[in-house]
């Protein structure tokens, strides 16, 4: 049988933003023009795929958009495309322009979308993994991930001056309900006396070390990293119960929250989005469907939806090993 010309396609984003999607979304519309495809974009994911929310993209609409952040194609959640009927109006409205193929940028909540949709209607998607948590399965890279990390470095920088200013030792609370990547890159580069990730068990151990040290060595300042979703709480009720415990401990909490998901994207997300863009692109054009579009390696891979999904992917077990070979003295 042979495969549909693609003639038009459409691109959104959807989920968490994450600097590095305007890039993709560039990326996306320039090679798609460079084609002969048309491009539309769509308004706030698939909550405008079914208000029929939709604009035809050319170069000049996505010309400057590479460094900023946030996605001009707006994101946000929809309860309505969880029903059939949700998604038949989604369709409708797609066909109505003609539309061949759909670039999905976004994370595995999208993905699981996609498949759904694609499973029930004619028409192929392609997705580009967009977190900044970096937790999809079968890429080491996802966009966004590396302006979060700079932006809690900087940040953790500057609480490191006011800790040691004032003898505190300061818990700061990164994004990461369900993955610790971020605070466990962020610990590292700045030097945290403690990294606290939902996926290793016994870090509290490691920061009753930390405390009992410091009274022992009369250490007054430290930081602690925190993921947001750590087992046992964030770094406010850790905070609390550590100053139950030892009073005489001069404790804050800073929780760093949505500066993570702003800002310029850094040249890493930017060149990762331009590729996966262009990348999603040809596979479109190539008749392919419900693939991620990753990094592994460095190198462009294709990745069926079934497997991109946050469970599959390991804690990098490397930097677990190094954080607690370098925070011992």
């Amino acid at each position: 049988m042979q495969k549909k010309k693609i003639k038009c396609i459409a691109v959104f984003t959807s989920g968490g933003d994450a600097p590095g999607m305007n890039a993709a979304i560039r990326a996306v519309t320039r090679a798609a023009l460079a084609n002969k495809v048309e491009v539309y974009g769509i308004n706030y994911g698939f909550h405008g795929m079914i208000e029929n929310d939709f604009w035809k993209l050319n170069y000049e609409d996505i010309g400057g958009i590479i460094n900023l952040g946030g996605t001009i194609l707006k994101t946000a959640r929809c309860k309505e495309f969880v029903t059939y009927e949700g998604r038949q109006k989604a369709y409708k409205n797609l066909k109505e322009r003609n539309i061949d193929g759909v670039v999905v940028i976004g994370g595995d909540g999208s993905f699981n979308g996609a498949t759904c949709f694609s499973s029930e209607f004619d028409i192929p998607f392609i997705g580009i993994p967009g977190t900044i948590d970096n937790d999809i399965n079968g890429t080491d890279y996802t966009i966004g991930f590396d302006t979060a990390l700079n932006t809690v470095v900087r940040a953790v920088d500057k609480i490191k001056d006011t800790a040691r200013s004032h003898g505190r030792i300061f818990f700061v609370e990164s994004m990461g309900r369900e993955a610790g990547l971020l605070a466990l890159g962020s610990g590292l580069a700045c030097g945290a006396e403690v990294i606290l990730i939902p996926e290793v068990m016994e870090q509290e151990e490691e920061l009753d070390k930390f405390i009992q040290k410091g009274i022992a060595n009369k250490k007054t300042s430290g930081i602690i990293l925190v993921a947001e979703g750590y087992k046992t709480g964030g770094a406010l009720k850790l905070a609390e119960r550590v100053k139950a415990k030892h009073p005489d401990i001069e404790a804050r909490v800073s929780i760093l929250g949505h500066i993570q998901r702003g800002g310029s994207p850094t040249a890493q997300d930017r060149i990762a989005a331009t590729r996966m863009g262009v990348a999603a692109v040809d596979s479109l054009l190539a008749g392919k469907k419900n693939l991620m579009i990753g990094l592994k390696n460095h190198a462009i891979v294709e990745v069926p939806f079934s497997l991109a999904e946050k469970a599959f992917r390991p804690i990098n077990s490397e930097f677990v090993r190094i954080q607690k070979v370098i925070t011992r003295d």
